[in-house]
């Protein structure tokens, strides 16, 4: 967030607000689904059921090895262009946060078709990931891989910052959102997929979307079934990039129209 004051800090107006928030018996109302963001005040919360999507570049860190910094610009404004566009896509998204180079999404998600519908989010990331790397590759960039994790639960919508300054921000706090960024880290790491899905996803997601998902257990017994994961690709964004590779190729000649692709029916 873009400061706006340079007001001087005063240490004894800053014990007066502490207590003020330390004190105070806000209460933080269950709902099921997301409220608009100007029911928030600095007194108030909300425990939201919802789902959170992340995506992570995989071994960032090592990306200045082997290229420059207007390099590196364009490959990360690409990258965190287009995973913003694809999560403002769905409808239900309320909140998108940019942290580095993770990406996230903060989905409502009431019914099970939403569910679906973010799942689809999910895998048409993985997509993006793959146009991504072939233009990377064109270029003579080198190639990126992401972890993409996704989890539904309860998470805690608050408005936080300088009150009366107007610097201020909604932050999303809980256990939908530790899971979804633990399970992104573990997405195409080693050999991990790079979709990583809850339990409880799963659990709601349809009989189709249910037969792309593999578990994943513990690695020592019991082997307990502690989440699943796919390499799942939005078919259409998949056909789009096949016909532009063969064109590249010179192997077909015309005009490819660009499709709408996250329509979240095109695994056939």
């Amino acid at each position: 967030m873009e400061t706006k004051t340079t007001n001087n800090y005063d240490v004894s107006i800053s014990d007066t607000r502490l207590k003020e928030i330390l004190d105070s018996t806000e209460a933080f109302d269950k709902v099921n689904e997301i409220p608009p963001r100007d029911k928030l005040t600095y007194s108030n919360g909300f425990n939201v059921n919802c789902t959170a999507v992340f995506i992570d570049i995989r071994e960032s860190s090592k990306l200045p090895e082997t290229h420059n910094r207007p390099v590196l610009g364009k490959i990360y404004r690409a990258y965190l262009s287009e995973c913003v566009s694809i999560m403002n896509n769905d409808p239900n998204c309320r909140e998108i946060v940019i942290n580095g180079d993770c990406v996230s999404g903060i989905i409502n998600t009431p019914k099970k078709s939403d569910i679906d519908r973010a799942f689809g989010t999910a895998y048409s990331l993985n997509s993006l990931i793959n146009l991504l790397n072939w233009r990377l590759v064109k270029k003579g960039y080198t190639p990126i891989k992401c972890g993409i994790g996704i989890a539904y639960g309860r998470a805690l919508m608050m408005k936080a910052g300088y009150k009366g300054s107007g610097i201020n921000e909604v932050i999303w706090m809980g256990s939908v959102v530790n899971e979804s960024s633990n399970l992104c880290h573990q997405g195409n790491k080693g050999i991990r997929q790079p979709i990583q899905v809850s339990i409880t996803i799963y659990e709601n997601l349809s009989t189709e979307n249910k037969n792309f998902l593999s578990p994943v257990k513990e690695s020592r017994f019991p082997y307990n079934l502690t989440h699943y994961e796919c390499d799942v690709i939005n078919i259409a964004m998949n056909n789009w990039l096949s016909k532009q590779k063969q064109q590249s190729s010179g192997l077909t000649r015309g005009t490819t129209t660009i499709p709408s692709f996250l329509g979240y029916s095109n695994l056939e």
